[in-house]
């Protein structure tokens, strides 16, 4: 037995098998209980707020569980379009250039690639923090769908 304990490996192959065995999917009993997580900014990483937010939303979601309910902690990342937009137009002035250079479809490109990078960050860490549910269908907020979603549903103000 080694004498130093090393969490990383043991929790990696645990997470694993109970995400692989369904343990943390949606299911219960005949009432339903859920939690949107207000997305985190895709512009960084998790910090010790979010932590605080995750563990009692964590401890909501494990009480209606174990009564019996039909549980879901949904998960979402990035509400911060603009703050994105900025981050992505800083690593560009970074190389030199700007995203009227590279115009629309480029720098859109750019966007997502970073959202990629940071998002999967921010799903790596939501995954090692806890049992957090829905993670396989997480939305993107900006993402094309949603974007279709917000211009179709919302209606002008009288």
């Amino acid at each position: 037995m080694d004498k130093i304990f090393s969490p990383a490996d043991i929790e990696a192959r645990w997470y694993e098998h109970w995400e692989a065995s369904g343990y943390f999917a949606p299911q219960g009993g005949d009432t339903s209980f859920c939690i949107p997580i207000p997305p985190p900014n895709v512009t960084g990483s998790l910090h010790m707020g979010h932590g605080f937010q995750q563990a009692i939303m964590d401890a909501l979601i494990r009480y209606h569980r174990m009564t019996g309910k039909n549980t879901l902690w949904q998960v979402g990342t990035d509400h911060a379009g603009i703050a994105t937009q900025m981050l992505v137009e800083r690593q560009l002035e970074a190389q030199g250039t700007s995203r009227h250079a590279l115009g629309r479809e480029a720098f859109i490109e750019k966007v997502w690639e970073w959202k990629a990078e940071s998002g999967g960050n921010i799903t790596r860490q939501l995954r090692r923090s806890r049992s957090v549910d829905g993670l396989e269908s997480g939305a993107f907020h900006h993402g094309y769908g949603p974007v279709r979603c917000r211009s179709n549903g919302f209606h002008p103000a009288v």
